[in-house]
């Protein structure tokens, strides 16, 4: 089975999951998406998810960040979805506060974004 390369994953799902900042807000400024919060509460419909569980090499899947990535992904989703689902119902000031500087999504955020970056560099 060939696998995809971990540069050609991480890259991308480095830059998707900042998109989601934006996707949010205007989610919380316009009330509507394009995403359903259900969709974005799993893991697995992202393209880095789909990597991330599928088409990932056994020697990356038995590496010792693998477990980190796999928690700190999906915990990012779930906290996605809970913003995109207050959103939608018009709890605007709750979603803002669940994005602020000190919450669970931007600490998850940051967590995923870093350890991704240093699993990218171990591979190198």
């Amino acid at each position: 089975m060939k696998y995809m390369e971990p540069i050609q994953e991480i890259d991308p799902a480095i830059g998707a999951h900042g998109m989601w900042k934006a996707h949010l807000r205007d989610a919380i400024e316009n009330g509507t998406s394009e995403f359903q919060p259900n969709v974005v509460a799993t893991d697995n419909n992202c393209a880095f998810g789909k990597w991330l569980h599928g088409d990932i090499s056994p020697e990356l899947k038995n590496s010792k960040t693998y477990p980190t990535i796999v928690q700190y992904h999906a915990t990012f989703h779930k906290e996605a979805a809970k913003i995109l689902q207050l959103a939608l119902i018009g709890e605007k000031d709750e979603a803002e506060k669940k994005m602020s500087a000190l919450s669970e999504f931007a600490a998850i955020s940051s967590s995923l974004t870093s350890t991704m970056v240093e699993w990218k560099k171990s591979l190198e």
